[in-house]
């Protein structure tokens, strides 16, 4: 699944899940400021791009730090100068290399989607389904465990904490998570690369988002289970009809 929202393109293309059709968490910290993309992109909310080690070690020191106050503090209370305080970094510091409280969430979003992508592309390319629903069941099974285990995350997404333009770049059909459906769509099951299908995915990521958020709303996990069980089911059928349905 893709980013919800409050633009930077990943540096390359999304990793490839499948070229062609077959023959017969844990929390994790967040990936090094290295690897962050919004780091590496020119322009990003104005935000200056670290190059040298220690520079790179205090981004990430800042994003750490906002990753661990999301799991602990009310949205409103995470402010810049907590954050600072909370990394040990001067607010001049934290100023450096973000402009903002909404350059930094935006940061921690598209890391984290970036983890849960090669989570995805290396998982998944060990046993493909045949079945388009299946497959798609089984990223919906793998999304909802991710938001588990990254409640800093799930924030973000449920909260809608993700800036506009960073949501509209990380929630195209060509980018992240998304493109891995699309190319099980595309090169395993021999579906057209349309404009159609691209909004197909559009509509249902947006979609899918919003039923995760309700789902998440359920005063217990049974319920929300049920309410998971029912959304996976809605989306595939949207997205893999039946031919009689056709």
């Amino acid at each position: 699944m893709n980013l919800p929202t409050t633009e930077q393109p990943p540096p390359g293309a999304s990793r490839s899940l499948v070229t062609a059709p077959p023959d017969g968490t844990n929390e994790r910290p967040l990936p090094s400021a290295s690897r962050v993309p919004v780091a590496a992109q020119p322009g990003g909310h104005g935000r200056r791009v670290p190059l040298q080690g220690r520079s790179q070690e205090t981004v990430q020191r800042i994003l750490e730090a906002a990753s661990r106050l999301l799991e602990k503090v009310p949205l409103d209370d995470l402010t810049t100068s907590r954050i600072a305080a909370e990394s040990d970094v001067s607010i001049g510091g934290l100023y450096r290399f973000f402009p903002d409280k909404q350059a930094i969430l935006d940061a921690i979003a598209v890391a984290r989607q970036k983890e849960f992508e090669e989570h995805i592309a290396a998982s998944f390319l060990e046993d493909l389904p045949r079945d388009g629903r299946v497959f798609f069941g089984r990223m919906i099974d793998a999304y909802v465990d991710f938001l588990d285990h990254h409640p800093d995350f799930r924030t973000l997404v449920f909260h809608r904490q993700i800036s506009p333009e960073t949501r509209r770049r990380e929630s195209q059909p060509d980018t992240g998570a998304a493109a891995l459906l699309k190319q099980f769509m595309v090169h395993y099951l021999g579906m057209a690369d349309t404009a159609e299908l691209s909004l197909k995915l559009r509509v249902a990521i947006e979609a899918g988002e919003r039923l995760l958020v309700f789902a998440y709303e359920q005063p217990t996990p049974d319920e929300r289970a049920l309410v998971v069980e029912q959304s996976k089911l809605l989306l595939a059928g949207y997205l893999f009809p039946s031919p009689t349905a056709s």
